[in-house]
């Protein structure tokens, strides 16, 4: 289970726990809650490892751009010392030699642009997803937090003595 559906998990059984008379406060099963962020914690390394893979795949791209480039511009360097032996053979492999090294490095930069932008959205789905996990920690603790104030302050009420009214 994915940490997607794992936060869903969550927003769920909150929304299913059983309310608290006249407040926004419920009741949450403690062990499901404990066994629900254990299979969370299980599924991050996971998310994690994914996410370094991506990387990964974004340093393979951009290894085999730089192959490639440097094979293109072996073989344009292979052309032109062929072609030396005339002046306007020389010129022209000049040119060409020029062009290719150009296309190859207009062509490795478009490539690492579009590696960037997938590791980059890789990366931001990524955090949308760290941030609703915390986000929904956050929303549990404060939760449990309040349930504590509440109960403080039904001790304080029971403990205070009730003064007849004059009569």
């Amino acid at each position: 289970m994915g940490i997607s559906e794992k936060l869903d998990e969550f927003v769920a059984m909150i929304e299913n726990a059983r309310a608290m008379p006249m407040s926004a406060s419920c009741i949450v099963n403690r062990n499901e809650m404990l066994e629900a962020v254990e299979e969370l914690r299980k599924a991050l390394p996971e998310e994690l490892r994914k996410a370094r893979g991506v990387l990964r795949d974004r340093v393979s791209v951009v290894e085999e751009g730089k192959v490639e480039a440097e094979a293109i511009i072996a073989e344009a360097e292979a052309e032109r010392a062929r072609l030396v032996s005339r002046t306007e053979v020389v010129k022209e492999a000049t040119r060409e030699a020029e062009r290719l090294l150009a296309a190859a490095n207009v062509e490795s930069d478009r490539m690492r642009r579009e590696v960037d932008d997938y590791v980059d959205g890789k990366l931001a789905n990524f955090e949308i997803v760290l941030n609703r996990t915390l986000h929904a920690v956050e929303h549990g603790r404060n939760k449990i937090n309040g349930r504590h104030e509440l109960e403080a302050l039904q001790e304080v009420d029971e403990d205070e003595e009730v003064e007849p009214l004059p009569g």
